[in-house]
């Protein structure tokens, strides 16, 4: 087996976002509780959690959704949720993300699948969910097929994305992959259970490891018998292909009766969750937007490894994947875009890091800022500074500046030790920055009161602090300016 070189990567990643999706499959809401535990309850030997703040977001085939939206693409999405909170919530989140056709059909009296995690330091301690399995009712899974087979149409390929939660219960998956055939479209399905002939003609099936146990009774603990297996899976539903996600040990794809085997993508693990959606959408993605399915598969992977190195269910963005394929040398990986930037941030906290964030212009590094960078170090465990991006220094300075491009003040902030990570804004204050990395410690220099800082009151307001940095005399960039232009 040999990993597929295929075009240009880079290439390939810039057409995913042509693509055209439909998704159908069980919908669930994703909340994730964050607190600090300090106390056992005195009711019982239990931990008591002191909420922070909370996230919701859809999982599930809502997941596959966003991850689907994050790469670009257009997406049609059809699944069902129940007449209560946690369905409006959901349906609102769905509806709310950009490129998204949702239809979200409502059962009354059923409960919409939602799981809660609670989470203290880094680690899950305890996971709540609401949900019901049984079938959806007979008369909504034939108008679910009927608006699928008039949406498949205006769509390249068809997921199904299938958490055995009733969406796709019972003769709807095979009626929904005829519907995908008299179209003229591919069908890539997600899998639950072990009876694969209801997806019998789908184009690509992704099972993990354990899946393809569970469908096959076969073993699979070698390279060889997965290969066997995933033939024998192909063989007897009459799929196009099987792609294998291995976890560790990276993804097999049967294409017919070509092999292809791609070694795991990710550095360093953190989080599973959603990274079979991910490599499904990228999956999906790829296939709709005319690539072949083994450099589909390959991109697949290289995002199935992304977002296990992110907290919670993650997502893999165009950039995300072609920074993986360009990656930056040595102290420039410090240079992160926003998004990223409050993942990483993110990643941070979840290991009960103490986060620190600093800005400014940095149009020429002097030892004023050295200094102040050096005192912000010492107070937090990482440290994040925010650097005015050109047209913002213009704004703020005047026409003449700024002296360095950001791309240059960036890098060379991203080589100091002092400095953890950099990035760059476009408004004229870091006050939406702030708000969405939440750090623990705000850093200004003495020359402002804490009531001045631009972002103070938010940090306090969830419990941060902002520190105000001594001043080295003379040192400022305006007077070094003056100084070499005088």
């Amino acid at each position: 087996m040999t990993e597929t070189t295929g075009p240009d990567l880079a290439e390939a990643v810039r057409q995913l976002r042509r693509a055209s999706v439909l998704v159908v499959g069980d919908a669930m809401l994703d909340r994730y509780v964050y607190g600090v535990v300090r106390r056992i309850s005195p009711e019982a030997p239990v931990p008591i959690l002191a909420v922070d703040r909370e996230v919701a977001m859809p999982g599930g085939a809502g997941n596959v959704v966003r991850n689907l939206t994050a790469l670009g693409a257009a997406v049609a999405f059809l699944s069902v949720v129940g007449d209560d909170q946690a369905g409006s919530d959901l349906t609102g989140l769905i509806g709310g993300q950009p490129g998204v056709e949702p239809w979200l059909l409502v059962q009354g009296g059923r409960a919409t699948t939602s799981k809660t995690r609670y989470i203290a330091s880094g680690q899950q301690i305890m996971r709540a969910d609401h949900e019901i399995s049984r079938a959806i009712h007979e008369r909504l899974a034939d108008r679910l097929v009927r608006i699928a087979a008039d949406t498949v149409a205006a769509c390249s390929v068809m997921v199904l994305s299938d958490y055995n939660k009733g969406v796709l219960a019972g003769e709807v998956p095979a009626r929904l992959i005829a519907a995908a055939r008299a179209a003229g479209r591919r069908v890539v399905v997600d899998p639950k259970g072990h009876d694969y002939n209801r997806y019998a003609g789908a184009d690509i099936v992704t099972p993990n490891r354990g899946e393809l146990a569970q469908a096959t009774g076969m073993p699979v603990d070698t390279e060889q018998e997965i290969v066997l297996a995933a033939r024998a899976l192909r063989e007897a539903h009459g799929f196009g292909a099987v792609l294998v996600t291995r976890s560790e040990d990276g993804m097999t794809l049967l294409d017919g009766d070509a092999l292809h085997h791609f070694p795991a993508e990710a550095p360093e693990v953190h989080d599973v969750s959603g990274a079979g959606d991910t490599v499904v959408a990228v999956l999906a993605a790829g296939l709709a937007s005319g690539l072949a399915l083994p450099v589909a598969a390959r991109l697949a992977n290289i995002a199935g490894g992304l977002v296990v190195g992110k907290v919670g269910t993650a997502v893999a963005r165009e950039n995300d994947l072609l920074e993986a394929l360009t990656p930056e040398r040595g102290t420039l990986r410090k240079v992160m875009r926003r998004a990223s930037a409050a993942e990483q941030v993110e990643r941070w906290r979840q290991r009960g890091w103490r986060v620190g964030f600093t800005n400014g212009c940095f149009d020429l590094l002097h030892p004023g800022h050295v200094h102040l960078l050096e005192q912000a170090r010492s107070w937090c465990d990482r440290l994040v500074v925010g650097v005015n991006a050109d047209s913002s220094v213009k704004r703020l300075k005047g026409p003449s500046r700024p002296i360095q491009p950001e791309a240059a003040r960036a890098a060379v902030l991203a080589s100091l030790s002092t400095v953890d990570l950099v990035t760059v804004f476009d408004e004229d204050t870091p006050v939406e920055l702030i708000r969405l990395l939440r750090p623990d410690v705000l850093v200004k220099g003495a020359d402002y009161t804490v009531a001045q800082v631009v972002g103070g009151e938010l940090v306090q307001e969830w419990g941060g602090v902002v520190k105000l940095a001594e001043l080295l005399p003379g040192n400022s960039t305006t007077a070094t300016v003056a100084r070499m232009r005088g």
